[in-house]
């Protein structure tokens, strides 16, 4: 496919033995068309903790507040993503790096359609956090710190991960047998086990709105 000066797809056709240019602009709407659309800015909302910390529980209540105000969101966890896109990938390091960035990847495309995005995933290491960061760019990344103590995540281990890895059987368990870094300047620190769910979700609300709202009075 050719294109002309101004970089336009050209489709040449044989015509009388003429050559006749045919002119098909393949454009993308943009992204401010679509949040336009929606009236909302697209953001990507990254909950990192340890596995037990309550992410994804105070991610569907931020989802269920928004939803109520009127506002497009996407819960992105564990249950959407490793049963899906990602369920043949493992827990080795590798792994682990190729299902955060594919997370992103998909977390981008979400947020460039103006859906807030709330992804909710243990993502232990900075390392992980700053290849999300940097595929769905620093503008539209917050990530939100679920604080819990790993005493509280343990009492709260509904699954027996937390004892199978201290029985050794879930090797590199974050928190147990591997480590978890805690983020440095996050946009908010949660602790679930200090403050009620309705508190915690209406905290990460303000943050979005407030993003929202500056982003509108640009």
């Amino acid at each position: 496919m050719e294109k002309n000066e101004s970089g336009k797809n050209l489709s040449l056709q044989q015509s009388g033995g003429e050559q006749r240019e045919n002119l098909y602009p393949v454009t993308t709407l943009p992204r401010e068309a679509r949040e336009k659309l929606l009236n909302q800015r697209g953001m990507m909302i990254w909950f990192t903790g340890l596995s037990g910390s309550g992410k994804s529980t105070v991610a569907l209540g931020v989802e269920r507040e928004l939803h109520h105000r009127g506002l497009l969101c996407r819960v992105l966890d564990g249950d959407n993503i490793r049963t899906g896109i990602n369920a043949g990938l493992g827990f080795s390091v590798e792994d682990r790096r190729e299902n955060i960035r594919r997370i992103a990847e998909v977390g981008k495309l979400f947020v460039d359609t103006g859906i807030i995005t709330l992804a909710a995933f243990v993502s232990p290491t900075n390392e992980y956090r700053q290849l999300a960061r940097d595929i769905i760019g620093a503008d539209d990344f917050f990530e939100v710190y679920i604080s819990t103590p790993l005493e509280e995540c343990e009492r709260r281990d509904v699954k027996g991960l937390y004892a199978r890895a201290r029985r050794g059987e879930v090797k590199d368990f974050t928190g147990i047998s591997a480590p978890f870094e805690v983020p440095s300047a996050p946009a908010l620190t949660i602790d679930t086990s200090h403050q009620p769910l309705d508190a915690s979700v209406q905290q990460i609300v303000e943050l979005i709105m407030g993003v929202k709202t500056h982003d509108q009075s640009q």
